[in-house]
């Protein structure tokens, strides 16, 4: 019997590149100039999975300007960086989870992921 799935959003498939330039804590500790390159691999009305060559804190949040599709569609939001796994030597992935997104902009996944059926047809 298929493991059923635990996640409560679907996960897409995307292609987006980020750098993280500060990471910061609720206690207010702040972890500046990291210049940490990400690269995200798939998102879902309730966060990211990326890799990166960084360690990264898990705990710790972040901004993020977010670009979905060919349109005007950005997301600002705050991420926090909630599980992380060696996947090689160089490359560690991490998941984690939008904080506050309002729930009115789950339109621009729907219109994102209405973009990839129609690709994929």
């Amino acid at each position: 019997m298929p493991e059923k799935e635990k996640r409560r959003y679907k996960r897409m498939n995307v292609d987006l590149k980020l750098n993280i330039s500060k990471l910061f804590h609720q206690d207010n500790e702040v972890i500046a100039n990291i210049d940490a390159p990400i690269e995200v691999t798939d998102i879902s009305k309730g966060g990211i999975g990326f890799t990166s060559s960084a360690t990264l804190p898990t705990g710790y949040y972040f901004n993020a300007k977010i670009k979905l599709g060919d349109d005007d569609s950005i997301l600002y939001t705050v991420v926090r960086i909630v599980r992380s796994r060696l996947c090689d030597d160089e490359l560690k992935n991490y998941g984690a989870e939008f904080i506050g997104l309002a729930p009115i902009l789950n339109y621009i996944f729907d219109d994102y992921e209405a973009t990839l059926d129609n690709s994929n047809n």
